[in-house]
């Protein structure tokens, strides 16, 4: 979201919501649920990793950031502030946009794209394509009549109105309730549809009504399109996740928080029956991450800066069957407002502050493992009721996390069948006995990860 991190305006608190568990497959849909984020990357840097990373290590989908015109500037936040529906973003053109969908469609990968639709910018001046523009003229697009009465910024989370009629951080709010509005939304969206796209993801979801969206959703050439809205659950909140579900799938921000409790300062025992059990939303409906580009910023969950804490995170989130999961890939900064390196030009992972999350080997190597456990139940649980534990999914996979200080030798009991099995953390050969054993050594702060079909390393 554009710019949240700075305002402060958001409750970050999580709380307890008792749901019913649910059986539902989560999505998005299709037989590969992982989703790398290419935070800011710009687009012929997204085709080149959508060929040579992305594709051969399972990601069933990538994220862009959002490809319409926005305001100038350096900081990453510029791409959230629109003021046109032009592909003329700082990422690329139309052109670059329409490529790179079909290079990565070529690579069997999918695209997200992050579409900002709450708002508008918060000055005037001339866009990144060019378009000339005040706060509330957006000239061919929309003028004063097409924005909520509150000019306002939204300061209280208890008042449903306050949240979805004024403005996010100063940026001029839509009216989204207007016919002519939900018109050009849309239009936007099936534009993005005609090059390619798959699926949305919605900035700032909760300032908008979840009736509105689902009159745009109606208006879309492909109304079932994959949709994933970002609604942060606070506490006693006027507006909840819950009311969103019907359009799609909901990011779980709990999930993120609680994560970053456990590994910090909690232990891995407690992991146990995370997801529902914990009273997040139904699986089936759940967006999940252990990051993402606001969070990481303003401290709420784990980030690359949290080192082992951060990967063995990942580590779990692949392993575990609850939501869909979001790698999140983005760049170092040491100031919080900084847009990406080269202007969004990767030239190499790992190389001009460019961290590439979605390749670590811990991480990228979960991405197979998902995709081969997919649809098995969690068995085999063991912990040692502080910082290590372990688990199967059902006859497919199995995993071991050590969080703790010190080394951890043991047998481990699985539902695997016997045989020889890659290590996928450890790059090693780990044999299973004819009753489902195989005995280990896991260094401080690493992970084991076995799958069938991947035999040897």
């Amino acid at each position: 979201m554009a710019r949240r991190t700075l305002s402060g305006a958001v409750a970050l608190a999580a709380a307890a919501l008792v749901m019913t568990p649910s059986t539902a497959d989560a999505s998005p849909p299709g037989a590969k649920d992982v989703t790398a984020v290419l935070f800011e990357w710009n687009f012929a840097s997204v085709a080149k990793e959508c060929t040579n990373t992305l594709g051969p290590a399972g990601y069933g989908y990538v994220q862009v950031s959002p490809p319409a015109e926005h305001i100038q500037g350096g900081q990453w936040w510029t791409s959230y502030q629109p003021v046109s529906y032009r592909i003329a973003g700082r990422l690329g053109d139309r052109t670059a946009f329409k490529n790179m969908v079909d290079t990565c469609h070529a690579a069997g990968v999918k695209v997200v794209a992050d579409a900002v639709v709450n708002h508008m910018s918060a000055g005037s001046g001339t866009g990144t394509g060019g378009s000339s523009y005040t706060k509330y003229d957006y000239p061919g697009l929309y003028s004063s009549y097409d924005f909520d009465d509150c000019t306002a910024q939204i300061g209280n989370y208890q008042d449903r109105y306050n949240v979805q009629h004024c403005e996010l951080v100063g940026l001029a709010d839509l009216d989204t309730g207007e016919d002519y509005v939900r018109g050009k939304i849309a239009g936007y969206l099936n534009d993005l549809l005609s090059l390619g796209v798959d699926g949305f993801r919605i900035d700032a979801a909760k300032h908008i009504p979840a009736a509105d969206l689902a009159n745009i959703k109606s208006r879309l050439t492909n109304p079932s399109v994959y949709w994933k809205q970002e609604v942060i659950h606070g506490a006693g909140e006027a507006v909840q996740p819950t009311e969103y579900t019907g359009n799609g799938d909901v990011q779980e921000f709990r999930y993120a928080y609680d994560l970053k409790r456990v590994f910090n300062n909690e232990n891995l025992a407690y992991l146990r029956n995370y997801g529902e059990g914990w009273g997040y939303m139904s699986s089936g409906v759940s967006g999940v991450f252990v990051d993402n580009h606001d969070t990481e910023r303003n401290g709420s969950t784990l980030s690359y800066k949290d080192n082992a804490n951060y990967t063995l995170a990942n580590v779990f989130m692949l392993a575990w069957p609850y939501g869909a999961p979001d790698v999140n890939s983005g760049y170092e900064w040491s100031n919080a407002d900084a847009g990406p390196p080269n202007g969004g030009a990767v030239n190499a992972c790992w190389q001009d502050g460019w961290k590439c999350q979605h390749a670590w080997p811990e991480i990228r190597s979960m991405v197979a493992f998902r995709n081969a456990v997919r649809g098995q139940s969690v068995t085999n649980w063991w912990d040692n009721g502080g910082d290590a534990i372990a688990f199967g999914r059902g006859s497919k996979g199995f995993v071991a996390i050590n969080h703790e200080s010190g080394s951890l030798n043991r047998t481990y009991q699985t539902s695997l069948p016997a045989g020889a099995y890659c290590d996928v953390q450890g790059n090693r050969t780990v044999t299973v006995n004819s009753s489902g054993q195989f005995t280990a050594s896991l260094g401080a702060n690493t992970a084991l990860a076995l799958y069938a079909g991947k035999s040897s390393c």
